[in-house]
């Protein structure tokens, strides 16, 4: 017995021992053998890491307006399993069913798909998850959102007496758009999910995005930072801002202008771009239908994404006449008072004739009345007969056709072309058949023709500049090649100029604005469509493309202008009738942003006010002042210089001198523009901006440091000032012109608040 409890505990001690033994190796095979591995695994447990977000560059405008930049934004968040653990504490507060209704009534979301949510459990299937995010529509909210559901959990943490009652805001960032809609396809947008999409944006995204920085440190259990424990940072670099050729307030002037015609044409689309010849700086480019890229997932039409100034190709119609005019003038070709017979040409023995618009013509006529009359006929014979094949397609070469123009926004477009027909040289001379072009191309072409024969590259970037080192790079104007003389490009220009004067026979009369020399071309291309019965493709009766190009003042051209719309819902639509209109309202209001003022006569002797009363009278004049600089005048005196040009005056603040002044001096306004005259720096109340349009309105509260939001589109129907965590913010409401009163000039502030 004895020797057998003897083995017993020899085997027990031997076991006992091996295991010591095996625990001493083991531990010497951790700390030493395998120290490094296992000191990388504790400082992975031991260090956190945590993102320093970048903030994306702004894209601004010329005068450096900003058309977008980062904006704090917040993500809704539920905690299912606190709503679950206060849903047993008391049932009667309805908790799930309270959070259910009031997130479906803000964010929209389904009531189902939010109970899913609240009650969403773990991988176990039993407990249920700590929080829960409302993706997509709690994602990335605005202020505003965030506010109402704030004033909600305020009343559900007083219902239950609990600070945590399940419904959370996370501080984000996300792009914002102060203009709305304004040049959404120049801009493109940033999704919630981070990503460029379209536009500048997109094309500009690597000198925009920036690179996030990361702070990486030791801590404890409780995740505090070890006071003495490894810390690694790396600074957020922030993105570049870029500075656009875009003048908001003309880009303004073009869809002001665009969205009128679009609501009384109704067309598939309608394009306008604006740009300064001398350089092919964009100063404006829009087309309709568009989007707000601040909502951009409520556009339900794909064509709204479709920027059809760079990526849509048309047959251009009679504007295409001046390329061809311009190679005729240059070869020595086109003389003015040479006559021909118009109505219609049979320029090959089998191909069918080529008539005139009005199908008859109008006689025996001069070339000069041709291009008046817009005569196919007259182009047919310049293009075909004196330029021929060889020549005329170099002169459509050399004007930038058949090749991108290389302007900075992704996805333009261009076709290639080939006259192998005497048909297809025929017809391309005055603008229909092979030859198709972007509205880009198009705005080159003529900008080449008013700058004295230099084909420009378009740009739409003004400069690029890097705010954490200061570094800046300015795009240059880069001429393309010299398509035609000096002399050619004056004489041209005199010829279109007839066009728009003559108010006769000129098809470009309704682009005509008094006080202003303008050289322009209209346009009407029929549009090619395929025959239910047929099958077969040919030119539509009743569907066009109707356009009109333009350029002022004609002896110095500061803009070039062209506007197309796709098939206008209107019977005996043409270029003139349709579009040049359109162009007259956006080029007249341009030119005077511009400082441009109308060359008008002398009036007889007679007062001020009754020459003003007389003008105002007038369907086609309306009188213009140069803004004076009032700034540190009394207000007396002030008053007395804007009288003077009979400008109304509001005064903004109690003080006896001027501070500043908007519009700012210099600018050339209708004399029934009202100035505000800033006297304090702090002058506590904001006027009436009632009528306003959203530029005036987005100037007025700049000058007065008053941070606004808006509502709407339009002009401004009505305002609220509210005061959100201390801060006074303006709100503002717009609606379509026709919904809204104007404020009567010189009203006194009526939205009172600490600036």
């Amino acid at each position: 017995m004895t020797k057998r409890i003897k083995l017993r505990t020899l085997l027990m001690g031997g076991l006992i021992t091996l295991l010591f033994l095996g625990l001493i190796f083991r531990v010497y095979w951790v700390q030493v053998v395998e120290a490094d591995f296992w000191t990388k695994q504790a400082m992975q447990t031991w260090i956190t890491r945590e993102t320093i977000p970048q903030e994306r560059g702004m894209l601004l405008d010329r005068d450096g307006k900003v058309l977008a930049a980062d904006a704090m934004a917040y993500t809704v968040a539920v905690g299912p399993k606190q709503i679950a653990e206060l849903e047993k504490l008391n049932p009667d507060w309805k908790l799930t069913d309270r959070i259910v209704s009031k997130l479906h009534i803000v964010l929209g979301t389904p009531e189902d798909k939010l109970r899913k949510i609240i009650t969403a459990k773990k991988d176990d299937g039993v407990t249920y998850r700590d929080q829960a995010e409302v993706h997509p529509d709690g994602w990335k909210v605005d202020k505003a959102i965030k506010d109402r559901l704030a004033v909600f959990r305020s009343e559900l943490q007083k219902l239950t007496d609990k600070d945590n009652v399940g419904l959370y805001f996370m501080e984000e960032q996300k792009r914002y758009y102060p203009n709305g809609s304004l040049a959404s396809h120049i801009l493109g947008y940033e999704n919630k999910d981070g990503v460029a999409i379209e536009g500048l944006e997109k094309k500009l995204n690597d000198q925009l995005r920036g690179q996030p920085g990361f702070i990486k440190y030791q801590k404890d259990g409780a995740r505090t930072q070890l006071p003495n424990g490894q810390v690694e940072y790396k600074q957020a670099v922030d993105g570049k801002n870029v500075t656009l050729t875009i003048d908001r307030d003309i880009q303004f002037y073009i869809e002001e202008a665009l969205r009128k015609a679009y609501t009384e044409y109704k067309p598939i689309s309608i394009t306008a771009i604006a740009a300064d010849p001398q350089t092919m700086e964009i100063l404006g480019m829009a087309s309709l239908p568009d989007y707000n890229p601040n909502t951009y997932g409520e556009t339900k039409d794909q064509n709204s994404f479709r920027d059809n100034a760079i990526q849509s190709l048309y047959e251009p119609g009679s504007t295409f006449k001046i390329v061809t005019l311009a190679g005729a003038v240059q070869e020595g070709l086109f003389k003015p008072d040479d006559f021909y017979k118009s109505g219609s040409i049979k320029y090959s023995a089998k191909d069918r004739p080529v008539y005139d618009h009005n199908r008859v013509g109008w006689g025996q006529i001069s070339y000069l009345d041709g291009l008046k009359h817009s005569s196919n006929v007259a182009f047919v014979k310049l293009g075909y007969e004196m330029l021929g094949k060889e020549r005329l397609v170099k002169y459509i070469t050399d004007f930038g056709f058949g090749q991108k123009t290389g302007i900075e926004l992704p996805n333009e477009v261009s076709k290639s072309f080939s006259l192998n027909y005497p048909s297809e040289v025929a017809t391309a001379a005055f603008g229909q058949g092979k030859v198709l072009v972007t509205p880009i191309q198009q705005v080159a072409a003529v900008a080449a023709v008013a700058n004295g024969g230099k084909l420009m590259q378009p740009h739409i970037v003004k400069s690029i500049s890097d705010p954490t080192t200061g570094e800046k790079v300015v795009t240059e104007p880069k001429l393309i090649r010299q398509v035609i003389s000096a002399e050619t490009s004056r004489k041209v220009g005199e010829y279109l100029e007839t066009v728009v004067s003559d108010q006769e026979i000129g098809t470009g009369k309704k682009a005509y604005i008094p006080g202003y020399r303008i050289a322009g071309k209209t346009g009407t291309a029929q549009k090619v469509t395929k025959s239910d019965e047929t099958n077969k493709s040919g030119y539509s009766k009743d569907r066009y493309v109707v356009s009109f190009i333009g350029y002022a003042p004609v002896d110095n051209p500061k803009v070039v202008l062209y506007v197309v719309v796709d098939e206008p819902q209107i019977d005996n639509a043409g270029g003139g009738s349709v579009a040049g209109p359109i162009f007259k309202e956006i080029m007249g209001k341009s030119l005077l942003h511009l400082g441009i003022t109308p060359n008008l006569p002398k009036m007889p002797d007679a007062s001020a006010s009754s020459a003003i009363a007389s003008a105002s009278s007038s369907k086609d004049v309306e009188v213009t002042a140069t803004v004076p600089d009032v700034s540190g005048m009394t207000v007396t005196q002030a008053r007395s210089q804007l009288k003077q040009r009979s400008f109304p005056v509001g005064v903004l603040g109690n003080g006896s001198k001027v501070l500043q002044q908007l519009p700012k001096a210099g600018s050339v306004l209708p004399a029934s523009q009202q100035i505000y005259l800033l006297t304090d720096t702090k002058p506590g109340n904001v006027p009436d901006l009632k009528g306003m349009s959203l530029r005036d309105a987005l100037e007025m509260c700049s000058l007065l440091k008053v941070v606004c939001t808006v509502d709407g589109q339009g002009y401004v129907k009505a305002q609220k000032a509210v005061k959100v965590e201390g801060k006074w913010i303006l709100q503002l409401t717009l609606a379509p012109p026709g919904q809204v009163e104007a404020a009567p000039p010189g009203t006194a502030a009526s939205t009172s608040h600490e600036s």
